[in-house]
């Protein structure tokens, strides 16, 4: 069974915040328990690539899209879409750089992740949790 919720926040850093709470709600809903590591997992994930809508995302853009769909396998799939057209990319950084590491935590979580193009409207991150076995 799937299941699958989107919601669109305001680009603001209070919605980082927002978007954590409601995956994790919809995800507790769907029967993933508050100890699940892929839970955890997912709400880590949307968390950095919300970060990255918010930080970089265009000037002008009001809003983004987050969704979760929850695989019959008990792994998770994840988007988030916004306007821009620049596609994000994974940065070196040095051990004293604050910042940087997002895409980093999407590599080494996410058994696969990537970027769909929407032509004039901007992009999809994606990125596929995998159930983790407790």
């Amino acid at each position: 069974m799937l299941r699958r919720n989107s919601f669109r926040l305001p680009r603001h850093p209070a919605s980082v915040g927002l978007a954590r709470r409601r995956v994790r709600d919809h995800l507790a809903d769907w029967g993933h328990s508050n100890d699940d590591p892929t839970l955890e997992d997912v709400v880590l994930l949307v968390s950095e690539l919300a970060t990255n809508v918010v930080r970089h995302g265009p000037l002008l853009e009001r809003e983004f899209e987050v969704a979760v769909t929850a695989l019959a396998d008990g792994s998770c799939f994840i988007e988030v879409s916004d306007e821009s057209l620049a596609e994000p990319r994974l940065r070196v950084t040095t051990e004293w750089e604050e910042s940087g590491r997002g895409l980093h935590l999407v590599e080494g979580i996410a058994a696969a992740w990537g970027v769909w193009g929407r032509g004039r409207y901007g992009k999809t991150v994606w990125a596929l949790v995998p159930a983790t076995a407790v």
